[in-house]
């Protein structure tokens, strides 16, 4: 293929993924899949119908309101694919089970993972509402009482922290070793939408050549959401005498956050231009943490993943 004719089959897909344990999750149009490696070395592939095209209800196409619908559903449907993954991952392990695993079976039986997965959440909510929340505001509060600041500067170090502790975070997480694999198949995630964006066949040899950055990727959304943030909560100048009450009022309006930072993100995604690539710039970066170069096993369970959910006519898949 010319590099001419290369260029005319780019697109922009509406196709979105992500990582799982030993696997990727794909959400398509009409469908989503997830295609997880078993510990005997087939891919098992696992697909179910999606409602994100034409026919998707009202709140997850309006402007500024289907960006936090989509987010909790894209959360919810991600720990549902985290929690199946591992169970698929790890089916043969024969390791021999602990007084409190022995305990926990007998406690919750087949619900047990669906408990681990209930609990996990709840911590990861509230590490994030420490991290991401209390914390930022509490050492801005402290700081300003040391130092004559004033609110909008105090904000603006309130979401500077924020930032350094999501680096940070992410940082801290590339150094396990599960972790690394994960962003591994994250990577694989992007470079096999990236090959199908690129009007190529799915094969590996054409999703090695790919760049595993991607600008709709959930690391630049993140960022976005952090960087308006600090936007926002500069101009409604919220109580810095409370940080708990702080907190509360941040938390009321994360929605409308999240509305304003999916919109962006979007623009991101469907057009390529001076503008959006500067707002792609941080995130991009920010993916050097939470992608890394995948494998060629890697790859074939990306593209398994991905294969069903393209739709019969391309035409709906675009942005």
């Amino acid at each position: 293929m010319s590099k001419n004719s290369e260029k005319e089959c780019k697109f922009k897909s509406k196709i979105g993924g992500q990582a799982l344990i030993e696997g990727v999750m794909m959400r398509g149009v009409d469908t989503s899949a997830m295609a997880v490696r078993l510990p005997d070395g087939t891919i098992d592939v696992e697909t179910w119908p999606a409602n994100n095209g034409k026919k998707a209800p009202w709140y997850k196409k309006v402007p500024f309101v289907r960006g936090i619908f989509n987010f909790i559903s894209s959360l919810a449907e991600g720990y549902k694919c985290l929690s199946k993954s591992a169970d698929k991952a790890f089916a043969d392990d024969e390791e021999p089970e602990t007084k409190f695993e022995k305990w926990l079976d007998e406690k919750f039986g087949d619900k047990i993972t669906g408990v681990i997965t209930g609990v996990a959440m709840v911590v990861g909510i509230a590490l994030a509402l420490v991290l991401f929340m209390w914390l930022p505001s509490l050492i801005s509060g402290l700081i300003g009482k040391v130092l004559p600041l004033n609110n909008f500067t105090k904000t603006v170090i309130e979401g500077v922290l924020k930032i350094i502790n999501f680096v940070v975070y992410l940082a801290l997480t590339g150094l396990m070793k599960d972790m690394r694999r994960t962003y591994e198949y994250h990577g694989a995630e992007h470079k096999t939408i990236a090959c199908y964006e690129a009007g190529l066949e799915l094969n590996v040899e054409n999703v090695k050549k790919q760049t595993r950055f991607h600008p709709r990727c959930g690391t630049s959304f993140i960022f976005i959401i952090l960087f308006i943030s600090i936007i926002v909560f500069s101009v409604l100048r919220l109580p810095w005498d409370n940080t708990l009450i702080r907190v509360v009022c941040k938390l009321a309006l994360m929605p409308f956050v999240i509305g304003i930072a999916y919109e962006i993100i979007r623009l991101a995604g469907r057009y390529d231009n001076i503008v959006t690539r500067i707002i792609s710039f941080p995130g991009i970066k920010l993916q050097h943490l939470t992608t890394r170069e995948p494998d060629e096993k890697e790859i074939e369970v990306a593209i398994a993943s991905l294969m069903p959910c393209i739709p019969d006519d391309k035409e709906d898949d675009k942005w």
